[in-house]
């Protein structure tokens, strides 16, 4: 079993300034792999940038100009969204280096059955026709758009982000053949991800949100997991698990309410990647989104490394699981049960 991993320094060159999504995080990243002696032991993916086509599996034309225009004038998109004039370049680099990975474990190279995309800007806020909350294109929904077109049929995409994926809500919320299971900080940016926000017409019930209060920790998030994504995942059985990697989770992370640890993330990836071996071959790609402390970050990342790569460890003072997480889980199986997959 061979993991790979996405990385480019250009991906520096999206140029936030003191922005959280910076380029600090990247540098944060590879030094803790480095220092944790992991490089060597991963299976380095070059990504290759995605074309316009490729793009316009999820956004828009208009968008995509919009994008190009903003980048060579250095306007930001949106408050929260910044540009500098290699963005649109940067960000074809990063939907094509999660493109790339899906490449990577479709075609086993190398052995490679798990990559995670190293890439940046990150993704998930990014509608079809909008960019919004530091992303400029949804690089995961472009990702399953392309392994479908590459023969696929069904894709689960997993978001544990402590924001919602609006964008990539949006962009299968009438779609039956993509699995959207998101966990997230609720209420918090950018305000969606209600649990009765399930999809409509042949999408109904293959959207599932679970919108955990402030305060939420490791044992809470595998609950979760264990008791609504594990049944969902196999009864929806993807051929292949995306992962909407954000780590601002993380009980140190500056702009959220959540008390994950490092730890808990090698946990949650750990439920995912053996989800990955039963279900699809074990074909998983994540991708990373959120996380703005980079100690935090960078320690997350190595775990989920480590976990990819097989290993089992415990979580240290993991926790207790909230009454108020119990009970969200009974009202989401409730609301979805009857339903196509729960």
């Amino acid at each position: 079993m061979q993991v790979g991993f996405v990385y480019s320094e250009d991906y520096l060159e999206h140029d936030t300034g003191m922005h959280p999504e910076n380029a600090g995080r990247l540098r944060a990243i590879m030094k803790g792999l480095e220092d944790a002696d992991l490089i060597d032991m991963l299976y380095p993916v070059k990504p290759i940038a995605a074309s316009t086509g490729q793009i316009q599996l999820v956004h828009t034309s208009e968008h995509i100009r919009t994008v190009k225009d903003f980048s060579l004038k250095e306007k930001a998109l949106d408050g929260d969204t910044p540009t500098n004039n290699r963005s649109y370049e940067v960000a074809l680099l990063a939907a094509g280096g999660v493109i790339s990975a899906v490449d990577a474990v479709m075609d086993s190279v190398s052995g490679v059955d798990s990559v995670f995309a190293l890439v940046r800007p990150p993704g998930h806020h990014a509608k079809p026709d909008r960019s919004m909350g530091f992303c400029l294109f949804n690089n995961v929904a472009i990702a399953a758009r392309y392994a479908q077109k590459r023969g696929l049929g069904k894709v689960l995409i997993v978001d544990w982000d402590v924001h919602h994926g609006n964008g990539t809500q949006e962009a299968f919320y009438e779609d039956s053949s993509v699995l959207y299971f998101s966990i997230h900080q609720y209420p918090h940016y950018p305000g969606t991800g209600r649990v009765d926000e399930m999809g409509v017409g042949e999408g109904r019930g293959y959207n599932i949100n679970v919108p955990l209060p402030g305060g939420a920790n490791d044992a809470d998030y595998l609950y979760v997991f264990n008791e609504i994504l594990v049944p969902a995942a196999r009864k929806f059985r993807p051929d292949i698990i995306l992962v909407s990697a954000g780590q601002d989770g993380h009980k140190d992370d500056p702009l959220a309410g959540m008390n994950l640890t490092s730890a808990g993330f090698g946990q949650m990836t750990g439920v995912v990647r053996s989800l990955a071996e039963e279900l699809c071959g074990g074909k998983l790609v994540l991708s990373l989104e959120g996380g703005y402390d980079y100690g935090a970050l960078s320690d997350s990342i190595v775990m989920i490394f480590r976990a990819l790569m097989g290993e089992i460890y415990d979580v240290p003072e993991m926790g207790d699981v909230s009454n108020n997480t119990r009970q969200l889980v009974k009202k989401v199986i409730n609301l979805h049960s009857g339903g196509k997959i729960l």
